[in-house]
């Protein structure tokens, strides 16, 4: 049976992730997680001094990133891919709220969005691919055989990303949680270069009031059909 290419497309903790995970494996694709992407540029740029609260030095994160190499490798232990930097597994430095608060910033620049979508392009160029990210629909595969939009209350998302970094051991409070889904949502919606918009023909799921299993659910019946209509 012929493959498609799915785009997941969403605001910041929608579990766009997370579900593009499940479907991912039970469909026997792969998956890409275009946003560990950005977090890795991200890492990169806090490491070396390129950002920090008082400065962000576009010229010298641009000028760097031929040195920036990412990857995805199997985790034997989890079962799924952690992010590479450079030969370092950076899965779980990625993931903090400090990095989140630069991502968005990071994310604006055209040259590292630009560098970046070449890599996912090339991830995805035999289709089987479950990508997620805030442009996969519109920009990386515009042609994606189904594209998904997902949305939630901003208090929502707020609330299980503070309960993600809690349950890891992360010292934040829940205002600083929600100011930081509230500005990235505007940094990624209001950029110059590819910002987050629904695509024309994606299907939008507001999870706001949904579980995880109902939500799964919902998209493998989407994917499922979207895979009858293309073979």
């Amino acid at each position: 049976m012929q493959k498609i290419t799915i785009a997941i497309d969403g605001f910041s903790s929608t579990g766009k992730s997370t579900v593009a995970k499940q479907l991912a494996k039970h469909l026997g694709y792969i998956y890409v997680d275009s946003g560990a992407m950005y977090r890795a540029v991200t890492y990169y740029a806090m490491k070396y001094g390129f950002i920090d609260s008082t400065q962000f030095d576009v010229v010298g994160l641009v000028s760097k990133l031929h040195d920036v190499v990412i990857y995805f490798k199997l985790n034997e232990t989890t079962n799924v891919a952690d992010v590479y930097l450079n030969g370092e597994n950076i899965e779980k430095a990625i993931r903090t709220l400090e990095v989140s608060n630069f991502v968005s910033q990071v994310a604006a620049i055209p040259e590292v969005r630009y560098q970046l979508v070449k890599q996912q392009q090339k991830m995805g160029a035999e289709k089987g691919v479950v990508m997620d990210g805030r442009d996969i629909g519109t920009v990386v595969f515009p042609q994606a055989e189904l594209k998904i939009f997902m949305t939630a209350s901003a208090e929502t998302r707020a609330t299980r990303r503070f309960d993600e970094l809690t349950s890891r051991g992360d010292t934040v409070t829940y205002n600083d949680v929600l100011h930081n889904i509230q500005e990235r949502d505007y940094i990624d919606s209001n950029r110059e270069d590819s910002p987050l918009i629904k695509a024309a023909d994606a299907i939008e799921i507001d999870n706001s009031h949904m579980s995880l299993d109902q939500q799964f659910q919902k998209i493998v019946k989407l994917a499922e059909v979207a895979i009858q209509e293309n073979n």
